[in-house]
């Protein structure tokens, strides 16, 4: 292959090895019928779940899922719990066991498994793609209009704080090619909770690479609970700001 060959997105998209990464926290109400909606998507689709101990019994089904299903993977962590440790843990999980894409994504349905696809063919123009609620073609339901907000807020700070120039940097359902992650020092996070999507934009803006936003809708979470509160909206802007001096 010559230097500096490119292959296109179509066959990018047959030929690299993709996995979908899902940090989870009591989500047993959503987890069975996601994981079977993810790997419908592509047909080398696998599915790493890492999560911390749910008391709702999360961790156990998806275990289930994996004993009967080569193509679903289960990683419960004991005695550790938090969103960034956790995506860390994922990534590493994939990038130890040779997955090419990695696509980041909720629990919840709040991020619809049928733009899967899409990412991935993103990634073969770019090195991350971001799912945007706010590109052409993108939006959100209306039930999820304090999540608009919130996100508005956070992605114009973000834009203005961290000169990141995409339209929607504060959400978390993104795809990254496998150098990228090798690339941006996974144990270097420094964010430890919802601002750690922006982190890793920032880190890989700064490493150079491409970014390419795909249009989605986001959606009201399916089932159970929001993990969002007051104190993880307040802690935001002071998380981002603490990156801007530090990296």
């Amino acid at each position: 292959m010559p230097l500096g060959f490119k292959p296109p997105p179509h066959i990018l998209f047959c030929t690299m090895k993709p996995i979908a990464m899902i940090p989870t926290y009591n989500e047993a109400e959503n987890i069975g019928r996601l994981v079977t909606d993810v790997l419908r998507q592509h047909p080398a689709m696998e599915v790493v779940v890492v999560d911390d101990d749910s008391p709702d019994g999360t961790g156990r089904i998806v275990s289930e899922m994996a004993e009967t299903n080569p193509r679903v993977h289960a990683i419960v962590r004991n005695g550790v719990r938090g969103r960034t440790s956790a995506g860390t843990a994922g990534f590493k999980w994939a990038l130890e066991n040779g997955f090419d894409l990695v696509v980041e994504m909720d629990a919840d349905f709040s991020h619809d498994p049928k733009y899967i696809p899409a990412l991935i063919k993103a990634a073969g123009e770019a090195d991350v793609a971001v799912g945007s609620r706010y590109a052409v073609g993108g939006g959100t339901e209306t039930e999820a209009r304090l999540q608009h907000l919130l996100s508005r807020c956070a992605n114009t700070f973000n834009s203005i704080v961290l000169g990141l120039r995409v339209k929607d940097s504060s959400g978390g359902y993104k795809c990254y090619r496998r150098r990228v992650l090798k690339t941006i020092d996974l144990d270097g996070l420094v964010s430890s909770g919802y601002s750690v999507g922006a982190e890793i934009l920032y880190r890989c803006v700064k490493a150079g690479f491409t970014l390419k936003e795909v249009p989605i809708v986001f959606k009201p979470r399916a089932a159970g609970k929001s993990k969002i509160n007051w104190r993880i909206i307040m802690s935001y802007p002071v998380a981002i700001l603490r990156l801007r001096t530090i990296l």
